[in-house]
């Protein structure tokens, strides 16, 4: 596991911990519950954002990669049809 889901897995337990903790023991206030989950669902979304945009990175890397595949391709297609030519 990448240690960005192990600070969300802590995160939600800790976000469950406060919830609960609010139902049952009525300790801490609404606010500081709501806190915890927003802070907790957007450390998420970041993480998740951030996997994406390394996977989109990889993606354009290997496009890249066969966009100059086929520039060569077509320049031995040329030299290829110029040899023919000449011929």
């Amino acid at each position: 596991m990448k240690w960005f889901d192990i600070i969300v897995w802590i995160l939600f337990m800790i976000a469950l911990a406060v919830s609960l903790w609010f139902i049952f023991g009525n300790s801490p206030t609404f606010e500081q519950t709501i806190l915890v989950l927003i802070v907790t669902f957007l450390f998420t979304l970041h993480a998740k954002i951030i996997s994406y945009g390394n996977r989109l990175d990889s993606i354009s890397f290997k496009f890249e990669k066969l966009e100059n595949s086929f520039v060569r391709l077509v320049d031995d297609f040329k030299k290829l049809n110029i040899g023919r030519k000449n011929v």
